[in-house]
């Protein structure tokens, strides 16, 4: 009886190379042969669109750095040479602006996916923690990056932003003047913010890196929540039944990109950032982008500064305790149907609080704001602890295959 292997055939150069640094076997592998659930649905696509975009950014943001001047008296001018003068700058800075966006856009559903089916828990505490730390990485590495076209809304963020470190007792103004590398927002801190503004992408591939590390090591989740390991035949190889379905997604997701780009370049930005930064001159209202107003209207809910600070940054670091304030054994929202429900209101509760976030914090959208923050925080401490101890989950099937059989049969 013959056997057929399912790596693919090397050529001598290739088993040369693979023979001493086995690159080859790795990526045959990890990319190729890589055991998959066989019910995974296109929310998992998201994945590997975040990897795409974060390539896009990082060489569309290597060739606008080639062209920019890290300086407040010629950083404006700089971007709007690139914006006329440079051969398709204009494309280049629309394609990195309104990628920043799209990022965040597949980064959030990547994430509510997660909550949806359970991929917090264990064993994948670790793969959870490691796409915060993306999360975090990729907001510092937003605002860095939102501050070098210095206009009026880039100078007038940086310094409402970099002030809140002063609410910190006691090391809060010695931070702020070192974020500042003086004591107001000038030409040190825009070439600080520059600086960190190129490196942190690196860092997020690294820490992406790891990501893939922990995910591979123990499996991808799938929409019901079993551990495919116990049943080989409940995976296939991720090529190319996955890497067809993950082109797919990339076609229409860049028809979506290209739409924005091309036809609504500024849909996501902020008039008065195309007027030159002013120190003298306030604008009316200072709005951060769309993916940080939910932690704004967090942070402008609480009277106090500190508190607010704190209820801001809470919000992000209460995700890390989620695999422990979440102890259902069940994984899946659809076997669990107090908890489906919970997550549905989650997410009405987090675009509320986008929507308070590009409000004038006063009347009712403040209300509806302070409303919306403590159900934010009671939805983790209180209601999850409660619903995991209380909730009887619907009974899981034993296998992935299981419910196609029956369908099958009936």
């Amino acid at each position: 009886m013959s056997t057929t292997s399912n790596a693919p055939k090397k050529n001598g150069i290739v088993e040369w190379i693979d023979y001493r640094l086995p690159i080859f076997t790795f990526m045959n592998h990890e990319l190729r042969e890589y055991p998959t659930p066989k019910n995974l649905n296109y929310w998992w696509n998201f994945g590997s669109l975040a990897g795409i975009v974060l390539v896009v950014m990082i060489l569309s943001g290597i060739f606008l750095a080639m062209n920019y001047t890290a300086h407040v008296d010629y950083a404006f001018v700089s971007v709007e040479r690139i914006m006329r003068d440079v051969n398709y700058g204009w494309l280049l800075r629309y394609i990195h602006m309104n990628g920043a966006s799209m990022f965040f856009l597949v980064v959030y559903i990547h994430i509510f996916r997660g909550l949806y089916y359970g991929s917090y828990k264990p064993p994948r505490e670790i793969l959870w923690w490691l796409g915060l730390v993306i999360l975090i990485l990729m907001m510092a590495t937003a605002f860095l990056g939102y501050v070098l076209p210095w206009g009026q809304m880039s100078f007038w963020g940086a310094t409402v932003i970099t002030n809140l470190f002063s609410a910190i007792p006691l090391v809060g103004e010695p931070i702020v003047t070192w974020l500042w590398g003086g004591f107001s927002v000038d030409n040190p801190t825009l070439n600080r913010f520059f600086s960190l503004h190129y490196l942190l992408p690196f860092v997020i591939v690294g820490v992406v890196m790891l990501h893939l590390v922990a995910l591979h090591t123990h499996g991808s989740n799938n929409p019901l929540g079993i551990d495919t390991k116990k049943n080989p035949k409940d995976s296939i190889p991720f090529h190319p039944y996955y890497t067809v379905k993950d082109m797919f997604g990339l076609g229409v997701f860049l028809v979506i990109y290209a739409g924005f780009v091309f036809f609504a370049p500024n849909f996501f930005g902020e008039p008065v950032n195309y007027v030159p930064a002013n120190p003298l001159q306030t604008p009316s209202e200072i709005v951060p982008e769309w993916y940080l107003l939910p932690f704004y209207a967090i942070l402008r809910s609480v009277p106090d500064k500190l508190a607010g600070v704190i209820a801001m940054f809470g919000a992000i670091f209460i995700l890390f305790l989620l695999p422990w304030l979440d102890s259902s054994k069940v994984r899946s929202a659809t076997f669990r149907p107090i908890y489906k429900q919970l997550f549905w209101i989650f997410l009405a509760d987090c675009l509320v609080l986008g929507w308070c976030g590009a409000q004038h914090p006063e009347g009712a959208p403040l209300l509806i704001g302070r409303l919306a923050t403590a159900y934010y925080f009671l939805h983790f401490i209180v209601l999850l602890p409660l619903v995991s101890k209380f909730e009887k989950p619907r009974p899981l099937p034993e296998s992935i295959s299981t419910p196609v059989l029956k369908t099958e049969k009936a």
